[in-house]
């Protein structure tokens, strides 16, 4: 049996300086990304600070710099964004300070990747923020599949399926849920992401892994494995030619806490706005996304993921944020199935 039915009018005097800055966390002597003089007739501040986790020169810092120059190319007035970088690649530390900060003028956006959002859905007690209320500008929205060698195996047969893990933190680890809620025997083997675990099947040591990429199948298939069903979310498929994960049998809870975790998964970064924020001040900034968008779809495929404004974007983030029943269900399959509870 197969596994069940997948970015002009304004140019940037400081863009290179803040590039060859690695976006540090911005000193007072920092170059920002800037824009001609303020016009009093519009409501934006005249400076923002972008708060980033870090490291320095990383993915999501990356990401925010080439962001930053789209947005202030899209608003109306000068817009100095000064970039923050705060903590590790999960960008719990960057969440929580904004959760402090936010006063819903404007002046403080976050970058916040796939794994601070799974941390608040797993109950991480470092994160200490509600994301559910902020307004997603911009999301940079990968895809994701399972893949493994050769053909999927029949479920309820043969040897337990060794699916390669980071650890049962990660939010891959949904991938295990959705093997368990298609009866599939499965075994976790942790410590190995990215091209170590594709190694490690390539070694026998391990027969799947959860892929995610602006383009996972092709990835997929230059490290030797065979794209096995799209791990999706609510209302979006990007590879339908691949079995759905969503499709497989099982209460509506669990099917919302897996997609939940596939979600965390395929959030590459998301450009957030404090919930208060006066509605022209998000007017602005949303049309700004607009431009950023319109950008972005000229990049080449192979390396630009699917950007996301609008309603499309809140509709991503939103299965981040599943009901109540589902976020215990996720927690209790962890404890019970990993033996693992947030610290």
């Amino acid at each position: 049996m197969r596994l069940l039915d997948r970015r002009a009018w304004l140019r940037l005097s400081a863009l290179s300086a803040l590039a060859g800055a690695g976006m540090r966390a911005a000193p007072a002597h920092a170059q920002p990304l800037s824009a001609p003089p303020l016009s009093a007739s519009t409501p934006l501040p005249d400076s923002a600070t972008l708060l980033l986790p870090g490291p320095e020169g990383g993915s999501a810092a990356l990401w925010a710099r080439d962001l930053a120059a789209g947005l202030v190319r899209g608003l109306p007035q000068a817009v100095a964004l000064r970039p923050t970088v705060l903590g590790g690649p999960d960008g719990i530390t960057a969440a929580n300070r904004f959760a402090t900060l936010e006063g819903g003028d404007g002046r403080t956006l976050l970058v916040m990747p796939g794994p601070a959002a799974h941390a608040r859905l797993v109950g991480e007690s470092r994160a200490q923020f509600e994301p559910e209320g902020w307004l997603p500008l911009c999301v940079s929205w990968q895809g994701a599949v399972l893949a493994g060698r050769g053909l999927p195996p029949g479920p309820r047969t043969g040897q337990p399926l060794r699916l390669a893990l980071p650890g049962p933190e990660a939010p891959e680890a949904a991938a295990l849920l959705a093997l368990d809620l298609l009866g599939y025997p499965a075994l976790p083997v942790f410590g190995l992401s990215g091209q170590a675990a594709a190694t490690a099947i390539a070694q026998g040591e391990a027969d799947a892994m959860p892929v995610a990429d602006p383009l996972p199948q092709s990835r997929a298939r230059q490290m030797g494995l065979v794209p096995w069903m799209e791990l999706d979310t609510p209302g979006r498929r990007d590879h339908p030619e691949l079995p759905a994960a969503g499709a497989t049998p099982g209460r509506p809870a669990q099917i919302a806490a897996m997609q939940a975790g596939f979600a965390a998964l395929r959030l590459r970064a998301a450009l957030m706005l404090p919930g208060l924020t006066p509605a022209d001040i998000v007017a602005l900034w949303r049309r700004a996304a607009l431009r950023w968008q319109e950008e972005e779809a000229r990049q080449p495929v192979e390396t630009t993921p699917p950007a996301l404004v609008g309603a499309e974007a809140r509709a991503a983030m939103g299965a981040l944020y599943p009901a109540a029943d589902a976020v215990l269900a996720y927690r209790e399959w962890l404890l019970r199935r990993l033996a693992w509870q947030p610290g």
